[in-house]
């Protein structure tokens, strides 16, 4: 597992998004790649699973390392301000994203407050993905019935593994 942990603040990413300051991460390799991203609203952190070839080679058994990260700051440069494509909003289509939000939800509210606090939310295609944010030892069996009552399976990764739930169209938590 080549993987490490990046957190940061929220204010970091908005920063470097708005071109206030131009903050860098500078111990990082070339070659990663962003596995994941998570916001925690609570502590205002932004998560990332990131991948190097450069980084030390640690067995799956362990939980993913946390990468200290330093960065450093630079005055915004106004021609890079100005070559910087801007963002259109892009229409979205709001019906479906708002059954499959209530659909999560739905689903979240089958694993208790500290079971959530282990896992993520996603959807993709026709399922929901559930993908643990960190090492799950005791709590892995609890959370691995839940998915299986919803009718879920265990997706064994070469790099994540994760939990797979169908999204039904009229799903009905179990009585």
């Amino acid at each position: 597992m080549k993987m490490r942990m990046i957190r940061l603040t929220s204010n970091f990413l908005t920063d470097a998004l708005k071109g206030k300051t131009m903050a860098t991460i500078s111990n990082l390799p070339e070659d990663i790649e962003l596995l994941d991203v998570k916001y925690d609203l609570s502590s205002n952190q932004l998560t990332a699973i990131i991948r190097s070839n450069s980084f030390e080679d640690i067995s799956e058994s362990f939980p993913i390392p946390e990468l200290n990260v330093s960065t450093t700051t630079n005055q915004p440069v106004s021609h890079r301000a100005q070559s910087m494509p801007k963002l259109e909003p892009t229409p979205m289509k709001k019906a479906p994203q708002i059954q499959q939000n209530k659909q999560i939800s739905k689903i979240e509210n089958e694993f208790s407050p500290d079971q959530r606090k282990l896992i993520s939310f996603k959807v993709e295609g026709e399922y929901v993905i559930v993908k643990p944010i960190q090492f799950l030892k005791a709590e892995w069996e609890d959370i691995n019935d839940v998915v299986r009552s919803l009718g879920g399976k265990w997706v064994k990764g070469d790099i994540i593994s994760y939990w797979a739930i169908p999204l039904q169209q009229n799903y009905q938590p179990p009585c």
